[in-house]
Protein backbone atom coordinates (compact mmCIF):
# COMPACT_ATOMS: atom_id res chain seq x y z
CA UNK A 1 0.00 0.00 0.00
CA UNK A 2 1.32 3.18 -1.03
CA UNK A 3 0.81 6.57 0.73
CA UNK A 4 1.96 10.15 0.56
CA UNK A 5 1.35 12.45 2.93
CA UNK A 6 2.55 16.40 3.33
CA UNK A 7 3.49 18.08 6.28
CA UNK A 8 6.90 19.93 8.36
CA UNK A 9 8.91 18.65 9.52
CA UNK A 10 8.96 18.73 13.80
CA UNK A 11 11.64 15.95 14.89
CA UNK A 12 14.10 14.17 13.05
CA UNK A 13 15.83 11.34 14.84
CA UNK A 14 19.39 10.25 14.17
CA UNK A 15 19.87 7.06 12.38
CA UNK A 16 20.64 4.37 14.29
CA UNK A 17 21.97 0.77 13.13
CA UNK A 18 21.62 -2.42 15.18
CA UNK A 19 23.91 -5.52 15.59
CA UNK A 20 22.32 -7.12 13.25
CA UNK A 21 23.11 -4.47 10.34
CA UNK A 22 19.42 -2.73 10.58
CA UNK A 23 19.70 0.83 10.05
CA UNK A 24 16.49 3.12 10.87
CA UNK A 25 15.86 6.95 11.49
CA UNK A 26 12.54 8.12 12.16
CA UNK A 27 10.58 11.45 11.23
CA UNK A 28 7.94 12.86 13.03
CA UNK A 29 5.30 15.19 10.27
CA UNK A 30 3.11 17.75 11.71
CA UNK A 31 0.26 16.94 9.30
CA UNK A 32 -2.42 20.11 9.13
CA UNK A 33 -5.57 17.60 8.18
CA UNK A 34 -8.71 17.84 9.95
CA UNK A 35 -9.68 19.60 12.70
CA UNK A 36 -6.74 19.81 14.94
CA UNK A 37 -2.90 19.20 13.72
CA UNK A 38 -1.69 15.28 13.82
CA UNK A 39 2.00 14.64 14.56
CA UNK A 40 3.07 11.92 12.49
CA UNK A 41 5.92 9.54 12.80
CA UNK A 42 7.54 7.58 10.33
CA UNK A 43 10.37 5.91 9.55
CA UNK A 44 12.83 5.66 7.19
CA UNK A 45 15.48 2.44 6.84
CA UNK A 46 18.29 0.56 4.72
CA UNK A 47 19.26 2.52 2.01
CA UNK A 48 16.68 5.12 2.46
CA UNK A 49 17.95 6.35 6.00
CA UNK A 50 19.95 9.29 3.91
CA UNK A 51 17.43 10.45 2.39
CA UNK A 52 16.57 12.18 5.61
CA UNK A 53 20.54 14.07 5.36
CA UNK A 54 19.12 17.00 3.48
CA UNK A 55 16.28 18.03 5.16
CA UNK A 56 15.83 19.87 8.53
CA UNK A 57 13.30 21.24 11.31
CA UNK A 58 10.80 23.58 9.79
CA UNK A 59 11.03 22.11 6.34
CA UNK A 60 7.67 21.34 4.23
CA UNK A 61 8.15 17.94 2.69
CA UNK A 62 6.20 15.57 1.13
CA UNK A 63 6.71 11.92 2.33
CA UNK A 64 5.78 8.47 0.06
CA UNK A 65 5.60 6.06 2.45
CA UNK A 66 4.04 2.81 2.76
CA UNK A 67 1.92 0.56 5.72
CA UNK A 68 3.55 -2.59 7.34
CA UNK A 69 1.48 -4.57 10.19
CA UNK A 70 2.76 -7.60 11.72
CA UNK A 71 1.83 -9.44 15.00
CA UNK A 72 4.28 -10.51 17.39
CA UNK A 73 3.37 -12.31 20.57
CA UNK A 74 -0.35 -11.60 20.17
CA UNK A 75 0.05 -8.20 19.85
CA UNK A 76 -0.52 -6.43 16.92
CA UNK A 77 2.11 -3.45 15.47
CA UNK A 78 2.02 -1.43 12.67
CA UNK A 79 4.55 0.99 10.96
CA UNK A 80 4.91 4.10 8.46
CA UNK A 81 7.92 3.54 6.30
CA UNK A 82 9.06 5.90 4.13
CA UNK A 83 10.40 4.99 0.51
CA UNK A 84 10.68 8.70 -0.88
CA UNK A 85 11.24 12.16 0.35
CA UNK A 86 10.79 15.65 -1.36
CA UNK A 87 11.47 18.92 0.14
CA UNK A 88 9.05 21.45 -0.72
CA UNK A 89 10.05 24.35 1.59
CA UNK A 90 11.66 25.51 4.48
CA UNK A 91 8.57 27.68 6.51
CA UNK A 92 11.53 28.95 8.55
CA UNK A 93 14.17 29.95 6.15
CA UNK A 94 11.21 31.11 4.12
CA UNK A 95 10.49 34.02 6.39
CA UNK A 96 13.89 34.74 7.60
CA UNK A 97 14.82 35.52 4.01
CA UNK A 98 11.91 38.23 3.83
CA UNK A 99 13.61 39.43 7.17
CA UNK A 100 11.39 38.28 10.13
CA UNK A 101 11.69 35.34 12.08
CA UNK A 102 9.53 32.29 11.82
CA UNK A 103 7.46 33.08 15.03
CA UNK A 104 6.70 36.77 13.94
CA UNK A 105 5.50 35.28 10.70
CA UNK A 106 3.35 32.08 12.58
CA UNK A 107 1.99 34.94 14.51
CA UNK A 108 0.63 37.70 11.81
CA UNK A 109 -0.88 34.37 10.49
CA UNK A 110 -2.77 33.68 13.02
CA UNK A 111 -4.03 37.64 13.55
CA UNK A 112 -5.03 37.87 10.15
CA UNK A 113 -6.83 34.67 10.12
CA UNK A 114 -8.55 34.49 13.84
CA UNK A 115 -7.84 38.06 14.85
CA UNK A 116 -6.66 36.51 17.88
CA UNK A 117 -3.48 36.11 18.96
CA UNK A 118 -1.59 32.96 20.22
CA UNK A 119 -2.21 33.40 23.79
CA UNK A 120 -5.65 33.68 23.37
CA UNK A 121 -6.27 30.66 21.43
CA UNK A 122 -8.46 27.84 23.63
CA UNK A 123 -5.91 24.66 23.28
CA UNK A 124 -7.66 21.45 22.76
CA UNK A 125 -5.69 20.03 25.78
Amino acid sequence: MNYDMTGTVKVLGEAQTFSSGFTKREIVVTVEAGKYPQDVSLEFVQDNVQKLDAVRIGDVVTIGFNIRGREYNGRYFNNLVGWKLTAEQSTQSAGQAQGESFGDTVQRVVDDVTGATVADEDLPF
